[in-house]
């Protein structure tokens, strides 16, 4: 230890923590040696010049693994941060331009700043005269357009620039498609949920049009490490055989890992000392110590505050001039701000960047010493990919500060899970039928619809359209086998799909002191998240709503810097309209199908950022709106429970379960709880018994839900273990009450909650019997 003190400069930070026990677990990795293998004779020698111009004289063995397999195949690399997985796609990629001179390649990216980062590393191999790399997206000046058509052999561009502007128009872009050899899908793991599932339906659409050129262009994927990424591979492009690389032949950094808690300030009501505010004093002193640091946050508005909380506390201390070491660096900033920071990041002058997840992916920022993530940011693989940045020089600090929140409090009672734990799997559902339809509407747009397209679309393509057609929006030809063409010729149905929506129906956000579009949200959760007073958060950014108007589907807002935040409170009803699978398990009838939700706004609450407390309460005067899901249910016979759960604390009792349960499943599916909604209710007319319903908070599901049915057991597991082995009284943030709960948390049971839990686990010794439908 002796020697930690002198070459560490954060010993004396792990030293306070443990004495005053906020550090509650640490851990080692690494340092663990490479794998080093020799450039492959095969590769072409331009390519294998400009690595030695380079310096690279020999490749980490999954680069090189990689390079094989993309010759033979569809691949995803799924090795660790910093692990080079760039050179997995793009030495395959150089190496066949290089070979083929008509060849051409696609690259995706989620963000413009990783395109941008990848178009620089791609000139730094100076093969400009074959390889001619160019950004196509939204920023794109339009006169540059039909030239980068014409000459890129390397368009880096994103899937919503796809979807909207290259596949509707592929006649314009002939040449490539023509040509197109492989499709570069990084930080695949990104595309889940919602996102994901509209692109899996670009990925398979870009396939089809590739065909109708007479092109099967090869895909080559990477991602962070995540739980499935053979099933993500196959269910984002539609490909079967996908070859998986995971062995990491890159040095691993010796790395400390802490897990730090801000202490109680109230223990029977469970609360503690701001996170924020934590985290401010830890990377201040880290910053005196010496260290590099990263730190993430999840809000804009977050990282603006502790920005000044660290500056504030540096300003206070022997070295003021170190404050102007510390930046904050978020999305909104203009390409010329944020191009200066990544410099300064790059170049060593800054001493901490605070950030949101805009750096979470893959840009090279340089070497850092320490990351520091400010609560949980909604799955262990993100947490694992954040803590990646830190030990870049061959040693590093991995810091998780908590929050209040149920999830960051589980994490510090059970520590080994948070590092131990297998990561999560990425979710979507390519299939769920609003989504399917309106991709399926916009192929035809693309070309007609015909058998043949069972290879991309998937089998039960013709069903859907034939719901298309009923609905007057695409029209068979009798004439040409029985295709399907849109019905209005002039349509352009990309233009009214957004790859960050399950619903079509949508209200626009409107900022009304500068007129700029925000962004929309679906028509099913317009009423509770842009009704008239809400406080909404938008990149970060805090708006308030001044006029929710119905007629227009609009919502009209204003920045907002005020102290309070706002809850919806809301009634739902849930009916099951189609069962899909039902077992016998744990002594409960769990059942998964199709629902109905209905919901109506009722009022909302205001409430202080600083401590939670009521401000006040206001009434609204909206429709119910209802939209259709998949769900999970279970029944209860409450007169089995009587003896258990007092039949007074029944509701209570099965509310804080509810609670419980969506508070977790984020650690079995790559979900947030806002993607997650669920109802408890003493006696369902459907049912005819105690149920509680969780289902997932988007049009038509996206597998969420399913997930969790088919992980019932575990799922029932960690609830419990959250409730048991909180230490407040009776009910907190950090286990069962809800920031979304449309009840405002009213009535909540915990020793009703845990006492259901143990009488479902208690049977779990029993095996579970599937029953017949």
């Amino acid at each position: 230890m002796a020697l930690d003190r002198r070459t560490e400069p954060w010993s004396a930070l792990l030293d306070a923590g443990r004495e005053d026990g906020r550090l509650v677990r640490e851990a080692r990795e690494g340092p663990g040696e490479a794998r080093l293998v020799a450039v492959p004779a095969e590769l072409h020698p331009d390519v294998a010049a400009a690595l030695a111009s380079a310096g690279i004289e020999r490749l980490y063995a999954h680069q090189a693994q990689a390079l094989y397999a993309a010759s033979e195949g569809p691949v995803i690399v799924t090795t660790g941060t910093a692990s080079g997985k760039s050179l997995c796609f793009n030495l395959p990629t150089l190496h066949l331009l290089c070979e083929q001179a008509g060849a051409r390649a696609l690259y995706l990216y989620p963000t413009k700043a990783l395109a941008q980062d990848q178009a620089r590393a791609l000139a730094a191999f100076g093969l400009s005269k074959r390889v001619r790399p160019a950004i196509y997206d939204g920023d794109t000046p339009r006169e540059a357009r039909a030239q980068i058509r014409k000459q890129a052999n390397v368009v880096l561009t994103n899937p919503d620039m796809l979807h909207v502007g290259i596949l509707p128009n592929h006649a314009a872009w002939a040449d490539l498609f023509a040509n197109l050899a492989i499709v570069v899908v990084d930080e695949a793991h990104a595309y889940r949920g919602v996102f994901g599932s509209h692109v899996a339906n670009v990925l398979r659409r870009l396939r089809r049009v590739a065909a109708a050129y007479g092109t099967e262009p090869r895909f080559l994927l990477t991602s962070a490490t995540i739980a499935n990424p053979l099933e993500l591979a196959g269910r984002l492009t539609g490909l079967e055989d996908v070859r998986l690389i995971d062995e990491d032949g890159s040095p691993a950094p010796q790395r400390r890992i802490a897990v730090w808690n801000p202490p109680l300030t109230d223990e029977a009501l469970g609360t503690r000392r701001s996170a924020l505010g934590e985290a401010a004093e830890l990377l201040a002193r880290l910053v005196r110590d010496g260290a590099r640091a990263i730190c993430f946050m999840k809000s804009r508005k977050g990282v603006e505050v502790l920005s000044r909380l660290i500056k504030q506390e540096l300003e206070a201390g022997d070295e003021p001039a170190l404050a102007e070491l510390v930046a904050p660096y978020r999305a909104g900033y203009t390409p010329q701000q944020r191009r200066e920071l990544e410099g300064r990041l790059t170049r060593g002058e800054l001493r901490a960047v605070i950030t949101t997840d805009a750096l979470e992916l893959g840009i090279d920022i340089g070497e850092l010493d320490a990351a520091v993530v400010v609560t949980f940011p909604g799955t262990v693989a993100s947490l694992r990919q954040m803590w990646g940045r830190a030990g870049r020089r061959g040693r590093g600090l991995a810091v998780f500060v908590a929050g209040e929140d149920a999830l960051d409090q589980f994490f510090c009672r059970h520590p080994e899970d948070f590092l131990e734990r297998p990561v999560e799997s990425a979710i979507l559902d390519h299939e769920s039928a609003l989504i399917y339809r309106a991709h399926l509407l916009c192929a035809a747009h693309e070309g007609p619809l015909d058998a043949q397209d069972a290879e991309f679309l998937g089998p039960r393509w013709e069903a859907q359209a034939e719901q298309l057609e009923s609905a007057g929006l695409l029209r068979r030809r009798a004439a040409a086998g029985h295709s399907y063409v849109p019905r209005r010729a002039g349509s352009y149905p990309a233009a009214e799909v957004s790859l960050r929506s399950a619903s079509a129906e949508s209200f626009a956000i409107v900022d009304v002191s500068s007129g700029e579009l925000l962004g929309s949200t679906e028509a099913a959760r317009a009423h509770g998240t842009v009704h008239e007073g809400a406080v909404y958060m938008h990149m970060g950014r805090s708006y308030e709503v001044r006029e929710l108007d119905l007629d227009r589907r609009r919502a009209l807002v204003a920045p907002f810097d005020g102290d309070w935040y706002t809850q919806p409170k809301s009634d739902t009803d849930t009916e099951i309209v189609r069962l899909l699978d039902r077992r016998e398990t744990l002594g409960v009838t769990l059942s998964f199908g199709e629902v109905s939700v209905t919901d109506t706004v009722l009022a909302y609450q205001r409430r202080r950022l600083s401590d939670h407390a009521q401000i006040d309460i206001a009434a609204l005067e909206l429709p119910s709106t209802s939209f259709a899901t998949q769900a999970l249910w279970f029944e209860l016979d409450a007169g089995a429970l009587s003896d258990t759960v007092p039949i007074e604390a029944l509701l209570g009792s099965l509310h804080a379960t509810e609670h419980a349960q969506i508070a977790v499943l984020p650690l079995i599916a790559m979900c947030d709880r806002w993607d997650i909604g669920g109802l408890s209710t003493n006696y369902h007319p459907q049912t005819g018994a105690a149920t509680i319903f969780i289902y997932d908070g988007h049009p038509g599901g996206i597998g969420i839900t399913r997930t969790a049915y088919q992980r019932f057991e575990e799922l029932c597991g960690d609830a419990h273990r959250l409730i048991a082995e909180c230490p407040c009284a009776s009910g907190c943030p950090s286990c069962v009450q809800s920031p979304k709960c449309g009840n405002l948390n009213e009535p909540l049971s915990k020793a009703g909650a845990r006492a259901l839990l143990e009488l479902l686990l208690a049977c779990a010794g029993e095996p579970a019997v599937p029953s017949a439908l």
